[in-house]
This record gives structure tokens, sequence and C-alpha cells, in this order.
């Protein structure tokens, strides 16, 4: 049986795999697990994003908690990270997040987040997911009367995220035009009236939320409407949301795409300039570029790597309290701020640092020389067969030859996704044509293992 948590909580398409039922019981067991009953009736924040599932998830997974006697603190269309802010600013027992993150419409997710705002580690995940599995309509004791939970409507929660962003931004932006693609998805209210609350001239797309259109050609996974804004309005500057909000990528004047590793080397090289970077310390994963590893020995900051994930980034983080991770997606981590990617805060941060060194987007990136990476995906038939594909021995002995042809000039990373049926293939290198032909390989291997598998 496979494991109910992915990398980034509970995914699959909206009523197949992630179904009313399952949101209901991930609800009941979320306020049995995670609430503290000794001081009083328990409290958990909600938000979701735009997609036309939001309603019925919500509404299950409400009715979930309220069931289990845990009062449930609605909080509408709002970003991931301002769940995280919220469960702290309103004193709650733990989050919910109703979010496929950068997945298509068909796609729905639920992320939690403990009392102190930070994601579940994997043993608190697991205890939820044992109480989810052994629940039965029979032999459960609810509370009833003046113990039945309520649902509250807190209908000022997504003011109260955006005057705290603007709090800690310390920004006035006179001047600056920018454009924001917010993907049609929790951020399409919030980041332009915030920037245009610091005094930016804003210019916006993906603001037109219909339920379906969540990140259809938009947002960071789909940057092309957005590059061609920045140059045919001559903005200074772009910023790229995914749906939920917790992460961004940047696009400088020329239309040159910032992923998350030179986004992470500006605001690492403003920390350690002010002293502030912490243990001199920069945490990302195994997906970063090599040319992240390049930038910190220039300049004596020390590079940790995790596997992908951002949980397992900030993980890294409180371990070694440093305070700068992320990813190479756009993931950013400022942990003075905040327990989780937050794509609103690391544009604001990004924009802060650039503005202390009088520097344009186009300078600062010149700091990270990023090598020439190729990355593919291959989807493949099943969960079960991913996880057959990534042991096989052929597909593993290829790689070794490969890593073995490159040497330090390149590296491979295959690697099966945490959310969704695909072997993802990455190789970097000073050669693209020759890093494009092994993907390919690679890619063809795939699938023929997965062939092969069908055929057993």
């Amino acid at each position: 049986m496979s494991r109910l948590f992915g990398t980034d909580g509970v995914r699959g398409v909206a009523n197949r795999e992630l179904t009313p039922e399952l949101a209901y019981r991930l609800g009941y067991a979320a306020a049995h697990i995670l609430t503290d009953r000794s001081m009083g009736r328990p409290r958990v924040v909600v938000g979701e994003d735009t997609r036309v599932s939001r309603g019925m998830l919500a509404s299950a997974l409400v009715a979930g908690l309220c069931s289990a006697g845990a009062d449930a603190i609605e909080c509408g269309i709002v970003p991931t990270p301002a769940v995280a802010w919220l469960v702290r600013h309103y004193g709650a027992d733990a989050g919910v997040v109703i979010s496929a993150s950068h997945n298509s419409f068909e796609f729905n997710g639920i992320k939690l987040f403990g009392g102190d705002g930070y994601k579940l580690a994997d043993e608190t995940e697991d205890l939820i997911e044992a109480h989810v599995r052994k629940y039965r309509e029979k032999g459960h004791s609810r509370p009833y009367g003046e113990d039945v939970g309520r649902k509250i409507e807190a209908l000022e929660a997504a003011d109260l995220y955006r005057n705290h962003l603007e709090d800690i931004s310390g920004l006035d932006l006179t001047g600056m035009r920018l454009g924001l693609d917010c993907a049609h998805g929790a951020s399409y209210e919030i980041a332009p009236r915030l920037f245009r609350d610091l005094n930016a001239e804003v210019h916006s797309i993906g603001v037109e939320p219909d339920g379906y259109n969540i990140n259809r050609d938009c947002g960071s996974m789909h940057l092309d409407k957005l590059i061609a804004m920045v140059r045919e309005k001559n903005l200074d500057i772009g910023f790229a949301f995914d749906g939920d909000a917790d992460r961004v990528l940047a696009v400088d004047s020329d239309g040159y795409v910032c992923d998350g590793d030179v986004i992470m080397t500006i605001l690492a090289l403003a920390l350690k300039k002010e002293g502030k970077l912490m243990e001199n310390t920069l945490v990302t994963t195994v997906m970063s570029n090599f040319g992240l590893d390049q930038m910190a020995e220039k300049n004596e900051i020390v590079l940790e790597r995790t596997q992908v994930g951002d949980r397992y980034v900030m993980e890294r983080m409180r371990e070694g309290d440093f305070n700068l991770g992320g990813e190479q997606s756009g993931h950013i981590i400022l942990r003075e701020y905040s327990t989780t990617g937050d794509g609103i805060l690391s544009a604001l941060q990004l924009l802060k640092a650039l503005t202390i060194n009088g520097q344009s987007l186009e300078e600062a990136r010149q700091a990270v020389k990023i090598c020439p990476q190729v990355l593919k995906n291959a989807k493949v038939s099943s969960e079960l067969a991913k996880k057959k594909i990534m042991g096989h021995s052929k597909l593993n002995r290829r790689i070794k030859e490969i890593e073995g042809v490159l040497g330090n000039n390149g590296r491979v990373l295959v690697r099966s996704s945490g959310t969704e049926p695909l072997v993802r293939v990455m190789l970097e290198g000073d050669d693209t044509e020759k890093i494009d032909g092994y993907a390919d390989e690679l890619l063809a291997l795939v699938y023929s293992l997965d062939r092969d598998n069908r055929g057993n």
C-alpha cells in the first residue's frame, strides 16, 4: 500500500484520488493528532487556492474538523504561506491548505501545518495517515451539543497577511515598473494590491481565475507571457508566482529568466554583506545548478544540499539554525520572516537587496554563472511502475556510465516526482548538445522499462 502523503501533502485528481470522503477523514484525523484540547476547543486555520474543486474539498475537510470538535477558521482564497503565518497570528493549533500548487486545475491537494507554522515531519504525517486508514464510521465517539466544532469565516485574513508583508518589507517602490503573473491562483488579489500599496507601477496578468485556468499557460511554470509583457512595456522587472504563491521566478528587463538559484545567490550575497547570513550558509537541494557551488566557493559561502522538497530544506535550516534556503524551482525560505516558502515575500526581499546595492536585476544576476542544464520528464503508467523503474539495474547502470563520461564537468540526477507519476531526468555539463542527447537516451530507457513493466 503506497504512502498517502507525498513530498508536499496529499495530492491527486480531485474527486478521483482526492475525494470528499478522504478530505473529511483527513480533517477528522488532523483535529485529533495536531490539536491540544487541554487549552479548550482546538482551532484549525483553513485556506485554499482558486481551483473549481476547492469548495467541495474545503466543505468536506471543515466538516471533518468540526465533527472532531475543532473550530475551523475559514480564510478563503489565500496563499499557502499566508496560512503558515495566520496559524501563528491566530494562535491556532494547526493549519490546512487546499491546493495542488503548480499542478493543473483537475488536481488538488491538502497540505498541513503544525501550530508553529511549519510543515509536518514525516512521523507526524504517518500518525495522521494511520488514523485515516483505521477510520470507521461506527466505533467513533463524536462530540455533540456544545462540543461540536464551528466554522468561523475569517474575512479579514487576506488583508492581515498583506499588511504583514507590507510592514516587514520597509520598501517604497516609487518609480519602479513591475510585471506580475499571478497564475490565476491564490495571489491574484493580494500581490497586485500589495505592490501598488508600495507605490510601484504594476502591470498584471493571470488575475482572472475561473476555477479552471489556474497555472494554464501562465505563472512560474509558463513564463512566455510575462517575458513578452516585460519587454513590450519596458518594465524594470517581472515576477511569476505559482498557483498557491509559495514560489516565485523573476524576469529582468531584457527578458532573462532568473530562477531560484539566481534569486538565492542575490539574497545570500546581500545578507553576507550585511553580516546577516547565519553560519555563512545557504541550504538548497540536489536540483540546484552546479553554478551555485562555484558561486558559493568564490564568496566563501557554505552550500548544503538536501533531497528535493522545500520541507527538507527547512528541516536542515532548523537543524543548523540557518536563515536562507530554497529550491531552483523558486521556493525561497527566509526563516527570519517565514516558516515556509513564500513567493511574494521573496519578491519583496529581492527588490530590497537590489535597492540596497543600487543594482538592477541584470547586474545582480551576473554573480552566478548558471551551467547548461537539461531537465526532462517521463510520464509513466503508475506510481508502482515509477518505483520499479527507479530501482531497475539497467537504469542505474546507464546513469553510472554517463557519469563516468562526464566526470567533473557535469552531473546526472534521475529522481521520481513526489506528487505525480513522473520520472525526472536532469543533466548538467558544458556541452548542451551532449547532455541533451544523454537525457533523451535516459528518457527512452525509462519509457522502455515502463512498457516492459506493463507487459508483465
